[in-house]
């Protein structure tokens, strides 16, 4: 039986990207939740917005929300929302990444000097390398122990804090095509991070990290008597969500600055610059599901009108198959690998159905926006 990969007829998302699906013109999810974002009164998803703040502003000055930030776009554009324009008094919470970059670094501190609190936690960094490296190895998700401590750590700092409501940015299952289970519900659970955003892989992989005596205190997720103790939701279910417009928010309110080249991997210089470990993530995607990052920012503009879909092919052709080179060398030394062991688990994970290895790099056996047909031999 053959098998069909087919992308989006009005973006280029891939029919392999977890969770996805299209219509019976070929249109996927996340263009159909653009088009609908169109007619959607947003007026009053601000009034819903205003009646959750006011259960929880403060009146004495205390901090009232949670903003998780890296010094990006995203974060700091919520964070500029909340307290200019909303009177709230937000906690910004910063996780260190590991393989910090300069650029992450500076505009953090940016961040910060346009005047916000803001705490800066470093988790053991021990523990940090071994959830990574298990994620690389088991999951191929090379920065999974700090995806679960931006998820788990400012939940705990909001529950020690008094801390009723935290704001992450957008809701990637809804904005960029996946499941739909939270776009009718502005809140959203911790059992919905674990099963989502971590895959199910929570427990697993911190009972690996616990079992080498460890502290794990970063990594755990706050118990809660109930769900109402902690309201967790995206600021994108309030607005209409555009990463641009982000950018150029945080540029000019909070010291936002680019990259003087584009990013690895793609055509944009704005976005993801904290860690280099990022890069390798999208390398792994790309091997997994036959898109990687210029493919996401790709759909990012087509989506918001600003770029047309040949265009887009053309640039996913240049920058989606992009060999993380500049940084192995870090990768090898951060994940303790030789690089035969490196490349072991890029094999791994690399799905055999769509790529090929030539000269010791894999290649893709499918051409963007053509409809490819294989026999499943397996990944």
């Amino acid at each position: 039986m053959k098998n069909k990969i087919s992308w989006c007829s009005s973006c280029l998302n891939m029919s392999t990207r977890p969770r996805i699906s299209f219509d019976d013109r070929g249109r996927c999810n996340a263009c159909l939740w653009a088009e609908e974002k169109e007619s959607i009164d947003w007026s009053a998803k601000l009034d819903l917005l205003e009646e959750i703040l006011c259960k929880h502003r403060s009146n004495d000055g205390s901090f009232d929300c949670l903003v998780p930030v890296s010094g990006g776009k995203d974060g700091s554009h919520v964070a500029y929302n909340l307290k200019h324009k909303f009177g709230m008094n937000p906690l910004t919470v910063t996780i260190r990444p590991a393989l910090e970059l300069e650029l992450g670094n500076k505009n953090l501190e940016n961040f910060r000097n346009s005047g916000y609190d803001h705490m800066h936690i470093s988790p053991n960094p021990k523990a940090m390398q071994f959830l990574n490296k298990m994620g690389f190895i088991e999951k191929g998700f090379p920065y999974y122990g700090w995806l679960i401590a931006i998820q788990a750590a400012p939940l705990q700092v909001a529950k020690n804090y008094g801390i009723g409501l935290v704001f992450y940015g957008e809701d990637g299952e809804i904005e960029y095509g996946g499941g739909k289970e939270t776009k009718d519900n502005p809140l959203y659970t911790i059992d919905f991070m674990k099963r989502v955003y971590l895959e199910g892989g929570y427990e697993k992989v911190l009972k690996l990290v616990e079992g080498k005596g460890m502290n794990t205190s970063f990594f755990r997720f706050p118990e809660l008597q109930n769900n109402d103790d902690l309201s967790i939701t995206h600021w994108s279910y309030f607005e209409n969500w555009n990463p641009y417009n982000n950018y150029m928010s945080a540029k000019t309110y909070c010291g936002l600055e680019e990259s003087e080249d584009t990013n690895q991997g793609t055509f944009t210089n704005f976005a993801q610059n904290d860690q280099a470990l990022y890069s390798l993530h999208a390398y792994l995607m790309y091997l997994k599901f036959g898109f990687g990052r210029a493919t996401q920012d790709a759909g990012i503009e087509i989506r918001r009108g600003s770029m047309q879909r040949d265009q887009a092919l053309n640039l996913v052709r240049m920058y989606d198959n992009f060999y993380p080179e500049p940084f192995i060398e870090m990768y090898l030394k951060y994940f303790e690998m030789s690089k035969y062991e490196f490349d072991e688990v890029l094999d791994k994970w690399t799905n055999k159905n769509l790529f090929e290895k030539i000269d010791g790099i894999w290649s893709p056996k499918f051409e963007v926006g053509t409809d490819f047909e294989y026999e499943d031999r397996g990944s």
